[in-house]
């Protein structure tokens, strides 16, 4: 595999140096020759066009369904493999492996990985990704094999049900459109960047001549209308190894700021306020995070032209290492396993295994999965082995060798008990526990980074327990032993005092890694992945992550028409390589497939584009192409799509004989080369961009034709609806989960109970008025029952008002007996609960008199027709608005609004959306996400644009 267009023939390169052969005659590291022909044959492709007769070119592609199907007409039954590649946690083109550990160099020559002979490889190429398309979707379920999830249906996107046209053409037609008008943005943006002169374009604001300015200088700088200064148009922590990168890409957009108010910034914010200005808010922040802000003003590093991505992440570090978890406590001893129906005793570190298992014998998606139990009992047994096995009352050992012979209820009961017991605690007691513990905690919370304070965000060591992984994980149920402080490397400045390791221990290393943002870390023993602790989402660090991605999805708008073309033509190329690649960054494209990488032999299959095997695909004539294999976290993909005749083509060539189940379809691309090839048309470009790309760019698209009005409830109903349309547009689809169900009939029952209501404010009218019924316009059936109301519902609901107002007053009751106690008062007394509950006792009989006489006496104080209309028109508000979320609710069952809105769609984009339409940013962002996303939300106004 070559690593630069150096070592590719002439004859091989295109004229502006994009086309290079992916992969020649060996694949990918395994020493293995491919099976496919290194040259496409013109008469294999005419053979092809004879036996397909060729449709006319298809538009973009659209998912068709996701989930099996139960007849394949082409190729066998795709099939899917049960293991997964493990994550890596960190890139920062650091190794902190042991020299003892295993290596390449421990291999044989041709068991190597194959990577240039004159540059290192590179890991920022590589696919691992931050933020996990699915690990959200089914909330770690797979599809069940069989059963066919429900297609998408017109309501997913709003579109109305009588129209003729089907909602796959109306989607695939915008796509087109959408992805028209991104090639003309994209030839514009370059066209105005050629207009620009040499000399001028060296002095533009990213320029590294600024770096020579005064710091007082650069801050005294006027904002533009994204909140970002003049001296720094694209990244507010810049430095020259990004503005190489990003250098021209946003000249169009300062242009078009200039023109703005300089208050632009302040008058956005304040106008966020006034929106939330007199609601009652909950007090969110902490004392700390209280205590950070009156230390020091707000510091926006977005603004700050002198912070960027060097080398040198910090230059003073100082903390308080980490919080371990407490030492196991022995059960006691009348709490024992049983095997074969006898009590055995174990030592205390088999015991806390079995501790691990018996204590989730609720959890029976896992506890029942063979899997899971057969590694559990293999590492059970094992430690068993080292800890001297199980002894039997009489000192006697007992081998332990059936797993189905260890009951481990004596154990679940003891840990629910304790449960029950916490559940019961009193708020009071309650609140002390975490008192008592913030105490503790404290001092690990905040660290200081180049001396300003910043929030830690995951500072507590992972205590040992089972693992449970995701989808189908073949390591499931292993356990996951204590983290020893031996273990931990701790990173912090050179000058700081290092925080001391607990009693006894020692840590593993201390580093004064200022290329790293990581604050400790340690390897775990189930995948050997490397931990960290690292600054909480709203820390100066993690927003930069977040920013430079979604920069980075920015500057591929001048490029996508480019890339589109590219491998629009390489479809036919003769290349076998190249023709791979071009069919891989469409599906890529298209669809939003991961590239993939490549595994080790410990290592899960788990699967990207390219690294789809034969029985991962399936082909139905025309041109319809159905996916099947365990992706990123060991999640079933599912997905049934129609793709264009020659991409068609193009996968019954890779999948042609002698290949068979178990080859790989792209045998002659690499994750690694197919993110070089696109690094040629920008600097750091790989395939996980499209995907932000796609999802931004659409988003926005969206907007810019939206015209909300109305409620607040209707505003967040129109926004969900473009966040809709852009999860399937860009294929972010979920299987409906299993709740679903019950969660709509549970909000159709509140909406019936709302009607009801209603029903009974006109009756009570009537009862004020009984000749209202003649005079009222609205004519006598307003006052009738509504239709979805019958008797038998009406009955079981007054049951639940009655039960539901006991609930009330005896939570108050216990409560205030609760505050009485703290406050050294005597206790109320049973007497008085029961006199209290006479309330829903009386309740109840009204109700009982209102079914049997059909009329409903006026309550309140002072009633009044007029006040009961002021209600009537209360009830219609609110059940418009709930049958909003109704809609919402059922609409978004297929789709995956979370995954679109927080990993792909640059929430500056909601932002906009938020002050333009004068909807809170709260009911976009949950305080977790405002935190994470504090740059965007002070960075751009309603005029703002992806």
């Amino acid at each position: 595999m070559s690593s630069s267009d150096d070592d590719v023939p002439l004859a091989g390169r295109n004229t502006n140096g994009i086309k290079t052969n992916a992969l020649s005659t060996t694949d990918k590291g395994s020493g293995n020759v491919p099976k496919s022909a290194n040259i496409i044959p013109k008469s294999l492709d005419k053979a092809m066009d004879a036996a397909n007769k060729p449709i006319k070119h298809a538009a973009p592609g659209i998912s068709i369904r996701n989930g099996p199907v139960e007849v394949m007409d082409v190729d066998h039954q795709p099939g899917t493999n049960g293991k997964r590649k493990g994550r890596a946690s960190m890139n920062n083109g650091v190794s902190y492996k042991d020299a003892t550990d295993d290596s390449e160099e421990d291999k044989p020559l041709s068991k190597r990985r194959r990577v240039s002979k004159n540059k290192p490889r590179d890991d920022s190429l590589s696919d691992s990704d931050d933020a996990p398309l699915v690990s959200k979707n089914a909330k770690g379920k797979a599809i069940a094999v069989g059963k066919k999830p429900p297609n998408i249906k017109e309501t997913s996107i709003g579109e109305s049900e009588g129209s003729d046209v089907p909602l796959q053409e109306k989607l695939a037609k915008e796509k087109a459109v959408i992805e028209q008008r991104a090639a003309k943005e994209a030839k514009a943006i370059r066209k105005d960047e050629a207009k620009v002169p040499t000399k001028k374009r060296l002095k533009r604001p990213d320029s590294d001549d600024d770096d020579d300015e005064p710091l007082v200088k650069k801050k005294d700088t006027k904002p533009q209308t994204n909140g970002l200064s003049k001296a720094t148009p694209k990244a507010g922590k810049a430095t020259k190894a990004v503005k190489k990168e990003d250098s021209g890409g946003d000249d169009h957009l300062v242009k078009s700021s200039r023109a703005k108010k300089q208050n632009d910034t302040k008058a956005a914010q304040s106008k966020v306020k006034k929106e939330t200005r007199g609601k009652s808010v909950k007090k969110e922040d902490t004392e700390q995070d209280q205590e950070a802000e009156e230390e020091e003003e707000e510091y926006r590093w977005w603004e700050d032209p002198t912070k960027g991505d060097g080398t040198t992440k910090w230059t003073t570090l100082e903390h308080a290492g980490v919080v371990f978890p407490p030492p196991y406590e022995p059960l006691p001893r009348n709490i024992q396993l049983l095997y074969d129906g006898r009590p055995v005793s174990l030592g205390p570190e088999a015991e806390e295994v079995a501790t691990f298992f018996g204590s989730m014998l609720n959890s029976t998606h896992n506890v029942e999965n063979p899997t899971f139990q057969k590694n559990f009992f293999a590492d059970f047994q094992e430690i068993l082995k080292k800890t001297g096995g199980a002894k039997d009352k009489d000192g006697s050992k007992v081998e332990i060798k059936e797993f189905a012979k260890c009951d481990f209820k004596p154990i679940f009961e003891y840990f629910d008990a304790q449960r029950a017991e916490k559940k019961a605690l009193s708020t009071a007691e309650k609140k002390k526990i975490k008192a008592e513990k913030d105490v503790v905690e404290a001092p690990y919370m905040y660290c200081m980074w180049d001396g300003r304070k910043q929030k830690v965000g995951n500072f507590r060591v992972e205590p040992p327990g089972l693992f449970r992984g995701r989808g189908e994980h073949p390591k499931t149920g292993r356990v996951k032993n204590r983290v020893k402080p031996e273990q931990i490397t701790i990173n912090i400045g050179k000058e700081a005092k290092v925080p001391a390791a607990p009693e006894g221990h020692r840590w593993k290393e201390v580093k004064h890694d200022q290329e790293g943002t990581w604050l400790a870390m340690w390897q775990e023993n189930i995948n050997n992945a490397y931990k960290y602790v690292m600054l909480a989402a709203n820390s100066d660090v993690k927003g930069q992550s977040d920013y430079k991605k979604f920069e980075k999805a920015r500057e591929l708008k001048k490029h996508i028409d480019r890339i589109r073309e590219d491998y629009t033509l390489e479809l036919k190329d003769e290349v076998m390589a190249n023709r791979q690649r071009a069919t891989a960054v469409y599906l890529i494209d298209k669809f939003a497939l991961r590239a993939g990488n490549e595994k080790g032999d410990e290592e899960a299959d788990t699967v990207g584009c390219c690294s789809l095997k034969f029985e991962h695909v399936t082909l139905q004539p025309p041109n319809t192409v159905i996916f099947d294999f365990l992706g990123k976290d060991s999640i079933r993909f599912y997905d049934e799509v129609q793709v264009d005749p020659q991409v068609f083509k193009n996968l019954k060539i890779f999948k042609k004989a002698p290949k068979s189940e178990g080859d790989e379809i792209f045998d002659r691309l690499t994750t690694t080369s197919l993110n070089k090839h696109l690094s040629n048309y920008m600097p750091g470009l790989t395939a996980k961009v499209f995907r932000t790309y796609n999802a931004s760019y659409t988003m926005s698209s969206v907007l810019r034709e939206l015209k909300s009005e109305g409620s607040i409830a209707e505003k967040i109903k129109d926004y969900n609806d473009a966040n809709r349309k852009v999860a399937i547009l860009c294929n972010h689809k979920r299987t409906v989960t299993a709740g679903h169900g019950a969660q709509m009939e549970k909000l159709g029952d509140r909406i019936k109970g709302l009607k009801y209501q209603k029903w009974r404010v006109k009756q009570m009218m009537l009862d004020l008025d009984p000749k209202l019924k003649k005079k009222d316009k609205r004519g006598s059936e307003f006052y009738e029952l509504d239709d979805e109301l019958d008797q038998e519902w009406i009955s079981e609901h007054q049951k639940d008002l009655v039960e539901e107002q006991r609930q009330k007053i005896e939570k108050k009751f216990a409560k205030e007996n609760e505050k009485r106690k703290a406050e050294g008062d005597k206790e109320m007394k049973h007497k008085e609960l029961e006199n209290r509950l006479e309330v829903a006792d009386e309740l109840a009989q009204k109700f009982k008199k209102e079914n049997k006489t059909g009329k409903v006496e006026a309550e309140g104080r002072g009633p009044t027709v007029e006040r009961l209309e002021q209600q009537l028109e209360k009830l219609d508000q609110r059940i418009q608005n709930m049958s909003y979320q109704a809609e919402d609710k059922e609409n978004n069952k297929e789709v995956a609004l979370g995954t679109s809105k927080i990993n792909y769609i640059d929430p500056r984009l909601t932002v906009v959306f938020s002050k333009k339409f004068n909807v809170p940013i709260e009911k976009f962002f949950s305080k977790t996400l405002r935190e994470k996303f504090d740059w965007a939300v002070k960075s751009v106004d309603e005029d703002w644009e992806f």
